[in-house]
């Protein structure tokens, strides 16, 4: 989603960070049945953003004058050697303060993420990793809540996040984390079992998350490289994505990864794919 400054606003801290650079080739993605049980995959209501013109979301223009409305989720990701968030959902601000509307989105948020941890016994300080699959404000708003986990993040989207003034502003509370910095794909933790893919276009280091799980087999989180169904089946790109041709690049490279996985693909902001999915504190194995 674009940036807005109503939202950005509650994102702002201080600047200081632990590094640790992993800078390895991508790793082989053609045996993805890895599986490590009880590996777990938690699906969070993060916001809903309806939207009154659809325009930006096709470079083509052909959505002009529509309207929808998109879920937005969290995935939280257990696995022997430690607990997974993936995106962080609308800013936590927004709880309690009703829909609010800037520009051509309106924006609504009940729980928090860390609500929905408590409610299956976790806590903030129980995460020891985070990731987003972006930086905009939609996958990226409740990072305040994790102070003590340590952020996984793409090279490119770490660059692109503090490259200008304003998005220095914006992610703040990120420079304040413990970094893991990967470049390509990265193997969360090292069994196959949770894959980050780099596939960038949306940002320039936009990633999606594949999740190998042994009863319910390989599931695809697709971040923004698609928003609706109607994205993925006319290779529809968003007018603000940071480049096009790289993004169709993307686009190809996981249309050929789901099909040769037989991955599950859940297209993040689509509310009929999300609705497939179990919702907290029910979830798959």
């Amino acid at each position: 989603m674009i940036r807005y400054l109503m939202v950005a606003s509650l994102l702002l801290g201080g600047c200081s960070s632990e590094e640790q650079t992993i800078s390895a080739p991508a790793p082989d993605l053609s045996d993805s049945s890895t599986t490590v049980s009880p590996l777990s995959l938690y699906t969070f209501d993060c916001g809903s953003i309806v939207v009154s013109d659809l325009d930006v979301f096709s470079s083509a223009g052909d959505y002009a004058g529509q309207t929808d409305t998109l879920t937005n989720t969290c995935y939280l990701i257990r696995h022997p050697q430690g607990d997974l968030l993936w995106d962080l959902g609308l800013p936590q601000g927004l709880v309690g303060a009703g829909p609010q509307t800037e520009g051509v989105f309106t924006l609504t948020l009940k729980k928090t993420i860390t609500e929905q941890l408590a409610e299956i016994g976790l806590s903030a300080q129980d995460i020891e990793f985070i990731a987003i699959s972006h930086s905009h404000f939609d996958h990226s708003g409740q990072v305040a809540m994790f102070p003590d986990s340590q952020w996984l993040v793409n090279k490119d989207e770490l660059e692109y996040m503090f490259s200008t003034d304003a998005n220095k502003i914006q992610n703040a509370r990120f420079a304040e984390l413990s970094k893991s910095i990967h470049s390509g794909n990265h193997d969360v933790f090292g069994d196959g079992s949770v894959m980050i893919l780099a596939l960038p276009g949306h940002t320039p280091g936009h990633s999606a998350l594949q999740v190998n799980l042994a009863e319910s087999g390989s599931i695809l989180l697709t971040g923004d490289l698609y928003h609706r169904s109607e994205s993925r089946e006319l290779k529809r790109v968003p007018r603000f994505n940071s480049d096009e041709a790289q993004t169709r690049e993307s686009m190809e490279i996981f249309e050929t990864l789901a099909r040769e996985s037989g991955a599950r693909v859940i297209i993040q902001h689509e509310p009929l794919d999300v609705a497939t999915l179990p919702k907290s504190p029910a979830f798959l194995q």
